[in-house]
C-alpha cells in the first residue's frame, strides 16, 4: 500500500516547480503507458486501473485500486521485461495473491468481455528523494498527455501536469510537512482525479464526475474497534474527506457545477460536526488550526450558493407568481465574487486538507487487552449516546413552539438538526434497527428549514434592490406573505421527528 499526496500545478507556477524538482540529485525518465479495461468498464467502474508502462528500458505491469482512506492506494507492480522487445500482452493473473490483484481478478470474472486497450499516456517524469529527519519522501513531477482513440480522426488529448509526494520510509508527519511546504510555496492544489480517470473522461465526451453526496457510514471497511475513540475519529474524518476531496477536485479541475459547490459545503459541515462532537472521544487528537480555514471556505462558498442555486429556485417561483423580470444579481450590484475554484485553492484550506488526510492515515491503535477494550467501548458508547440524546432533546424542545422562536433561534435549531443528522450518520453501523427510520424522519424537517432560510436570504436581497428598483418590491411582498406558510411547513415536519435510536452493545454489529 502506498501513501501519497497528488497535486495539480497552476500553469504560472510550472517553471518554478520544475526548477525546484531538479534541484540536487534527480533522475529523468520517459514513460509511455497503455491502459486496459473491458467493454462494460468492469475495472474503471470499480476504481481499478490496469496498465502496462514503459519506464526507461523496462516494461512494468501495474494494478491500482482504491484503499480504505483518502491517502491509501493498493498497488502491485510486476516486471515484464526489457523495453527493447515488443510490448507484452497483459497478464492479470501475475497479480494474484495481492489485495489489488484480488480486486482486479474479481472484477474481470464479473466482466462481460475481454480486456482491450482503452487509452494511453506519454509523459516525462522527474524524480528525486527528499530526506527528512527519520525518513525519505519521493518526489515525482509528471508532465505529458493522455491520449484516447490514438491515430484516428477521433483522437483526443488531455494535459498531465502533476506533482506526487510519496512516503518511502519514516513517519507520516514528515510527508505531511513536506507536502504542506510544497503546496504553500507553489500554490499547488490537491486533486483525486487520476491519470486513468483523465483517460476515461476522454472516452466519454462531456463526462464529468457527478457531485459526491454524503451517506451514512457502513460497517464494511471499518476497523474492528470502531467504537474505540481514536478509531471512530479517524473513520469519521476519512468518511467526510471522501465527499470533500471528490467535490473539491471537480471544482479545481474546472468541471464544476452548483451541485458540486453545494455538496462540498455539506462535506465541510459534516467534518466540522465530527471535529466538534467526536473531540471528547480522544482529547487532543484534533488540531484546532484545522477549523478556521474550513469555516472561511464554507462561508465563501455559501455566498456563491446564495447567489446561485438557492436563489435561482426562488426567482423561478417568483416568476411563476407573476413577478416582473429582474436579473437579481445584476440589480443587487454585487461585485464579481471569487470563483469556487479560487476559493478551494486557498493555501490555508489546502494545508488543512493535507493535515486532515494525514490524520486519517495514522496507523491503527494497537488492539487493547480485552478488559481495556470493553472499558473503552463502553465509555465511548455512553458518551456518544449522551451527545446524541442531548442534541435530540434540544431539537425537540425548539420544535414545540417553533413559530414563536426568534429568527436567530430558528436558525440555530436548523444547525442543531444538521449536527444531529451527521452525528447519527457517523455512528450508523452501531445503531439499532430504528437507525435508518430515524435518519429518514429528519429529512423533511431539514428540507423545510432549508427552504425557510433560502427565502429569508432572498427577501433581504430583494429589499436591498428595492431601494433603487421598485420592481423588487413584488419579491419582498411575496416572500413576506409566504413566510407564515413556510414556518408552518417547518412546524409540521418537526412534529414528525422519530425517537432517538440506541447504540447496540459490543459484538452486535
Amino acid at each position: 500500500m502506498e501513501i501519497e499526496f497528488k497535486f495539480c500545478i497552476p500553469p504560472e507556477r510550472l517553471a518554478a516547480v520544475q526548477a525546484a524538482a531538479r534541484r540536487g540529485t534527480h533522475a529523468h525518465i520517459r514513460m509511455e503507458a497503455r491502459y486496459f479495461d473491458t467493454p462494460d468498464a468492469a475495472l474503471s467502474s470499480r476504481g481499478i486501473a490496469f496498465r502496462l508502462r514503459r519506464e526507461g528500458d523496462q516494461w512494468v505491469q501495474t494494478v491500482k485500486a482504491l484503499g480504505n482512506g483518502p491517502l491509501d492506494r493498493e498497488e502491485h507492480n510486476v516486471d515484464r521485461g526489457h523495453a527493447t522487445s515488443p510490448a507484452p500482452e497483459p497478464q492479470p493473473e501475475l497479480h494474484a495473491g495481492t489485495v489489488a490483484g484480488t480486486r482486479l481478478l474479481g472484477a474481470l470474472r464479473a466482466a462481460s468481455g475481454p480486456l482491450t486497450e482503452t487509452y494511453g499516456t506519454e509523459m516525462d517524469r522527474v524524480t528525486r528523494d527528499i530526506a527528512f529527519k527519520g525518513g525519505v519522501v519521493e518526489l515525482a513531477l509528471d508532465i505529458g498527455r493522455v491520449i484516447a482513440h490514438r491515430g484516428t480522426p477521433q483522437q483526443k488529448e488531455a494535459r498531465i501536469c502533476e506533482l506526487e509526494l510519496e512516503l518511502k520510509a519514516g513517519p507520516l508527519a514528515g510527508l505531511a510537512a513536506i507536502a504542506t511546504r510544497w503546496a504553500t510555496r507553489h500554490r499547488l492544489f490537491l486533486s483525486t482525479v487520476s491519470k486513468a480517470e483523465r483517460g476515461e473522461r476522454l472516452l466519454a465526451p462531456q463526462w464529468a464526475r457527478p457531485a459526491t453526496k454524503a451517506t451514512p457510514m457502513k460497517a464494511s471497511g471499518l476497523p474492528k474497534h470502531f467504537l474505540n475513540g481514536r478509531a471512530l475519529q479517524r473513520a469519521a474524518v476519512a468518511h467526510c474527506l471522501h465527499q470533500i476531496l471528490a467535490n473539491a477536485s471537480e471544482i479545481v479541475e474546472g468541471g464544476v457545477d452548483e451541485e458540486h459547490v453545494h455538496q462540498l459545503r455539506i462535506g465541510i459541515r459534516r467534518l466540522r460536526t465530527a471535529l466538534r462532537e467526536l473531540a471528547p472521544l480522544a482529547p487532543g487528537a484534533f488540531d484546532p488550526a484545522w477549523e478556521p480555514p474550513l469555516v472561511e471556505v464554507f462561508q465563501r462558498l455559501g455566498q456563491l450558493r446564495d447567489q446561485g442555486q438557492a436563489l435561482q429556485s426562488i426567482v423561478a417561483d417568483l416568476r411563476d407568481a407573476g413577478a416582473p423580470a429582474l436579473d437579481v444579481i445584476v440589480a443587487a450590484g454585487h461585485a464579481p465574487a471569487p470563483s469556487a475554484a479560487a476559493i478551494v485553492r486557498m493555501p490555508a484550506f489546502q494545508a488543512a486538507l493535507i493535515a486532515l488526510m494525514a490524520f486519517t492515515a495514522q496507523g491503527e491503535d494497537a488492539p487493547p487487552a480485552a478488559a481495556e477494550e470493553a472499558l473503552a467501548t463502553k465509555d465511548t458508547r455512553r458518551l456518544l449516546q449522551k451527545r446524541l440524546r442531548r442534541l435530540h432533546a434540544k431539537v425537540r424542545h425548539g420544535s414545540q413552539d417553533f413559530a414563536a422562536l426568534p429568527v436567530e433561534e430558528q436558525h440555530r435549531l436548523r444547525k442543531r438538526l444538521k449536527r444531529l443528522r451527521y452525528l447519527t450518520e457517523f455512528v450508523a453501523p452501531a445503531l439499532d434497527a430504528e437507525g435508518e427510520s430515524f435518519l429518514a424522519s429528519l429529512q423533511p424537517a431539514l428540507t423545510a428549514l432549508g427552504r425557510l432560510g433560502d427565502e429569508r436570504v432572498a427577501r433581504a436581497l430583494y429589499r436591498d434592490i428595492a431601494a433603487t428598483d421598485p420592481r423588487a418590491w413584488f419579491g419582498v411582498g411575496w416572500l413576506t406573505a409566504r413566510e407564515a406558510l413556510t414556518v408552518a411547513d417547518c412546524e409540521k415536519a418537526l412534529a414528525h421527528l422519530a425517537d432517538m435510536p440506541r447504540l447496540r452493545k459490543a459484538g452486535k454489529r
